[in-house]
């Protein structure tokens, strides 16, 4: 049935009026909100095989940092201890593979991981995943890929060190310096002489500045060729020798972080954006920044903004300079001026003075929210303090046992 012509001269009507609001009005139609943009890549990451509570605490780490990461950087990041989730089917969904704490032992697994490879997959490694005491354990993985054979020696205690880019050219070393500090490690050395490999390029290995390597001296590097990071030329891999950090074992407790070490981080990220296809410089992912308020209202300060190892970290009213502009680490560190919050010497005793100090990812340096707003150095156990207590300006911090004070309640940035 057709509408009468009444009824279409008043909708043509209405639509005129529609269009005369519109033009007088300003008004515009209205679009959906654009949905959030699609990963540029995928990781999956494999973690789970260990029984080393250093390792344990490193996949903790990672599986909270590179999130992060990738929320800033553009990449979805997924952990599995399903070492069956290798397999054509599911690795055809991710542009890079992880493996934290091991390597896959099931044929079929290897298997499905070295087709992914040869057909162009990007691989990152972290310390264990290249242990091997067995020279016939997967040729192709360790010989090929890795380049290492089996495992030689290690050090102990895991330290801080200072490594040489070796390759300034690779997308993963962009922008870097000649040296820099990597995070605290126990480190491996290999039965192959990586540098005698021309498929391989090391991109960072132990600088001659930073022996003896290791604090026991029975298993410690006095001198020598250490590669730390390297690509395998033939294929899209990068692997990284860190991966362990320091514990108190009698407590289970972390006394550093892999992520500790803002340049290291950048390394990491560049790498991980080339194997995923992506390019260019950036800078590490950082936390909140801002003042950190304290007792009577004032805010965490360090004196005279002097940005020197161990300057003195107070109280003072808050003025909004750098010297009060502290970032909350992802890796448990809270810095500012470009280095850490630090407990002097590394000390545990009531009343040991916090110091500025370059940030080394040693238990020193880390700080975990506690009760009340405490913040917890957990090698020490003792919460951040204001002397005194007092807010007067220049109130030293120090480290106490927690109280649940107003002395030791802290307000971070968010």
């Amino acid at each position: 049935m057709s509408a009468s012509p009444t009824a279409f001269l008043w909708h043509r009507s209405l639509l005129r009026l529609l269009t005369l609001c519109t033009v007088v009005l300003g008004l515009q139609t209205w679009t959906p909100p654009a949905a959030h943009a699609a990963p540029a890549f995928n990781v999956l990451a494999f973690y789970g095989s260990t029984n080393d509570p250093a390792h344990i605490s490193f996949d903790r780490e990672a599986n909270s940092w590179f999130p992060q990461a990738g929320a800033q950087y553009g990449f979805s990041y997924t952990s599995t201890t399903d070492w069956n989730q290798l397999n054509a089917a599911n690795l055809a969904d991710y542009q890079v593979v992880m493996f934290l704490d091991d390597y896959p032992h099931a044929a079929a697994q290897q298997s499905a991981f070295q087709t992914y490879m040869n057909n162009g997959g990007g691989f990152l490694g972290f310390h264990v995943a290249a242990y091997n005491a067995d020279s016939g354990d997967w040729p192709w993985y360790h010989n090929t890929l890795l380049g290492t054979g089996t495992f030689r020696t290690n050090t102990w205690w895991p330290t801080a060190e200072t490594l040489r880019i070796d390759d300034g050219t690779h997308p993963a070393t962009a922008g870097l310096p000649s040296t820099i500090t990597s995070s605290v490690s126990e480190w491996y050395s290999w039965q192959n002489d990586l540098r005698t490999n021309p498929a391989i390029d090391i991109l960072a290995s132990m600088d001659p500045s930073t022996f003896p390597v290791g604090t026991d001296p029975d298993q410690s590097w006095y001198s020598g060729s250490y590669p730390v990071v390297w690509s395998n030329r033939d294929y899209r891999m990068i692997y990284a020798n860190f991966g362990h950090n320091s514990m108190d074992y009698s407590t289970n407790t972390p006394l550093s972080s892999t992520f500790a070490s803002a340049q290291q981080n950048q390394l990491l990220i560049q790498g991980l954006r080339w194997l995923g296809g992506q390019s260019g410089p950036v800078t590490p992912p950082g936390g909140p920044t801002g003042a950190i308020h304290g007792y009577g209202g004032t805010c965490v300060d360090v004196a005279g903004a002097d940005s020197a190892n161990g300057t003195a970290v107070q109280l003072y009213t808050c003025n909004g300079t750098a010297a009060q502009n502290w970032t909350v680490a992802a890796d448990g560190s809270l810095r500012a001026l470009g280095k850490c919050m630090d407990v002097t010497a590394g000390g545990t005793a009531d009343g040991t003075k916090v110091q500025l100090y370059d940030c080394n990812g040693t238990g020193a340096q880390q700080w975990r929210p506690g009760t009340g707003g405490s913040l917890v150095n957990p090698r020490s156990g003792r919460c951040l303090d204001a002397t005194g207590p007092s807010s007067a300006n220049g109130t030293r911090l120090q480290i106490w046992s927690c109280t649940g004070g107003a002395n030791q309640s802290w307000t971070l940035p968010s």
